[in-house]
């Protein structure tokens, strides 16, 4: 019997055009043997929030490097969860100023990165994450 595969969903909210960060997680996750699934540029929460719907996905990986995180992550949050994905897991990769992190772990996101992070550290988190599925 094989082992279902993790769905990753990689996702650029908002008006922010720079997406090689996500392309290279993307990659990265794809490469540990994760379905990855990129939506583009400049999506909304809706937006977001139905392809992953659409798409069954584990985890909802956000890349923003726009400065609008405090606004775009608890809309897709939102969405996700009048969708009924209460169970998605997300996380949130970019330019997040130090204090903006606590909130939005608060909100529900399972972990944020910045930039240089490793992406064994971030395939490492998403293994355990949909491991754990009660955290």
């Amino acid at each position: 019997m094989t082992e279902k595969r993790i769905r990753v969903l990689i996702a650029k909210p908002g008006l922010d055009g720079h997406d090689r960060g996500a392309k290279v997680i993307a990659r990265a996750l794809r490469d540990a043997g994760m379905e990855v699934i990129y939506t583009g540029l400049r999506q909304t929460p809706d937006m977001i929030a139905e392809a992953a719907l659409q798409e069954d996905v584990d985890v909802v990986g956000l890349s923003i490097l726009s400065g609008a995180h405090n606004a775009l992550v608890p809309a897709v949050i939102e969405k996700l969860h009048a969708n009924g994905l209460t169970g998605v897991k997300v996380f949130v990769g970019g330019i997040i100023p130090g204090p903006d992190v606590a909130p939005l772990l608060d909100l529900g996101v399972y972990a944020v990165y910045g930039p240089g992070t490793d992406t064994q550290t971030v395939i490492a988190d998403i293994q355990q994450a949909t491991s754990n599925p009660e955290k």
